[in-house]
């Protein structure tokens, strides 16, 4: 079980690293002191939530319809390969973000802006319900899938909240070209490493049919 885990911790891992609009927000209410908890609250309930959605209902169609998910597991392949390929040559930049203090925003407004961020990016369902609970079908017992969608929840509380109250030690890391391009090279392989053992799980898929 603990290597189900382990695979889920590292592939939300992987996946998560973009540093997209939901990162950017979330670093921006650590700085600016907008209820930074309240925020990584928000994004890792939405993230459990599709990720739940992805490995016990996607997952569960695609173990009754073998041929689906052959469908999804070759476009997941893709995916990971094209995402991968584009992260280790991604030219990064500094990121900018405001740290000064401004007016407070209302509770409510942040968790709608939170909300926003999470769930209106079509790419996140494709991250969450598709890729995961597309990955997490090659495990046919439901416990198993499910320990591997812990290790994938896990992280992503494990990076927001991080981001949240740590805003102040990532704010200069993400100052940094040469270390963002690390980070992106690291996360491309993992990625293609994943897409690599994907493709041969669909492979053995295709015979077994």
């Amino acid at each position: 079980m603990g290597s189900y885990f382990i695979q889920g911790f590292i592939l939300q891992a992987s996946l998560i690293f973009a540093l997209g609009a939901q990162n950017i927000f979330v670093l921006e209410s650590g700085l600016r002191r907008n209820s930074p908890v309240l925020v990584a609250l928000v994004c890792t309930v939405c993230d459990l939530l599709l990720i739940l959605l992805g490995v016990v209902g996607a997952a569960s169609i695609f173990i009754q319809f073998p041929l689906i998910k052959i469908i999804f597991g070759v476009l997941g392949v893709v995916f990971l390969l094209y995402y991968g390929y584009q992260k280790l040559r991604e030219d990064v930049s500094p990121i900018t973000i405001t740290s000064k203090d401004q007016n407070k925003v209302a509770k409510k407004t942040i968790v709608l802006q939170a909300l926003a961020f999470s769930l209106l990016n079509p790419h996140v369902y494709l991250d969450t319900v598709v890729l995961i609970g597309g990955v997490s079908a090659k495990f046919p017992e439901l416990s198993s899938r499910l320990v591997f969608a812990a290790g994938a929840s896990s992280f992503s509380a494990l990076w927001f909240f991080s981001l949240g109250l740590g805003s102040a030690r990532v704010g200069p890391f993400l100052q940094s070209p040469s270390r963002l391009r690390k980070v992106m090279i690291v996360a491309g392989i993992i990625l293609i490493l994943i897409g690599v053992q994907l493709a041969r799980e669909v492979y053995s898929w295709w015979g077994a049919l």
